[in-house]
């Protein structure tokens, strides 16, 4: 066969910037196969005519299309349906950049969590109105020594979702407001699960309206709460206030992230109103 207007593959690789290994991915998936094959030498020719294909299956590569999508347009090439891909192709980016967003929100608010959390004066109570928040949560009596104790819990939260739910920093438990009145601090009543407005979670949910609480962030974890809710109830007696509803205890460093129980810190927040 007469080669004229045939290009070797690493001359056809270097004029694409491409790795020989590319055309040779490209040639094992169907997408383009060679033009001409020396059967002596085994080197591979393309042509000129395959060159505008290969320039279809980049520009298509760039949009992050599927190959199995691209093999079947170049095999069979025509205008509606490139039309088609490409708008079934900009739905499935729009859809990606929504999950983008949604991601670059977690991770801003785990960030500020955990800047939030290290930069704490701990041990310092405070009254603060405390924004509205969507949750999920479970009744059941609870006496956690290690953060492993709320597993059987969380697993209740998680049953029936349809995906795999990360939860780091999102998981709370809560003391009954007589239980809180009476002092009564070694046990909880309730594990609950903090949900942003967009998450989906398929289970029974409520907001919490926004309410002023009385906070404190403190070193450690939930087992070494209960001496500091005597002080927090000391400071709500001396402010005369009461107490409004059950607390909210959440870890907000813990074994998820760090190794070094020095470095927990655990933030109570207590409803209250003023009498």
């Amino acid at each position: 066969m007469k080669r004229t207007n045939l290009f070797r593959i690493g001359d056809m690789a270097e004029m694409f910037h491409l790795s020989v290994g590319s055309l040779r991915h490209y040639e094992k998936q169907g997408l383009l196969k060679p033009e001409y094959t020396d059967p002596e030498t085994g080197y591979r020719y393309y042509s000129l005519r395959q060159m505008e294909v290969l320039t279809t299956i980049r520009f298509l590569r760039t949009l992050d299309m599927p190959l199995e999508e691209i093999r079947d347009f170049v095999t069979n090439r025509d205008t509606s349906k490139i039309l088609t891909m490409l708008k079934e192709q900009k739905e499935a980016v729009l859809r990606k950049q929504e999950e983008l967003k949604r991601i670059e929100k977690r991770i801003s608010q785990q960030i500020e969590t955990i800047e939030s959390a290290v930069e704490a004066k701990t041990g310092v109570i405070s009254i603060k109105e405390v924004s509205s928040q969507r949750v999920a949560w479970v009744r059941g009596k609870i006496t956690p020594r290690y953060y492993f104790d709320l597993e059987t819990s969380i697993r209740r939260l998680e049953k029936e979702q349809p995906n795999g739910m990360v939860w780091l920093g999102k998981v709370g438990l809560g003391i009954a407001q007589e239980k809180l009145t009476a002092r009564q601090f070694e046990e909880y009543d309730r594990v609950f699960l903090l949900l942003d407005e967009e998450e989906e979670y398929l289970g029974e949910t409520e907001i919490w309206p926004e309410s002023k609480c009385v906070c404190m962030k403190f070193q450690g974890s939930h087992k070494d709460a209960a001496q500091h809710y005597g002080k927090m109830l000391d400071f709500i007696e001396e402010n005369q206030m009461n107490i409004s509803g059950f607390s909210r205890e959440i870890t907000l460093i813990d074994e998820g992230i760090t190794q070094n129980p020095r470095d927990f810190v655990t933030e109570i927040q207590i409803p209250v109103q003023r009498t």
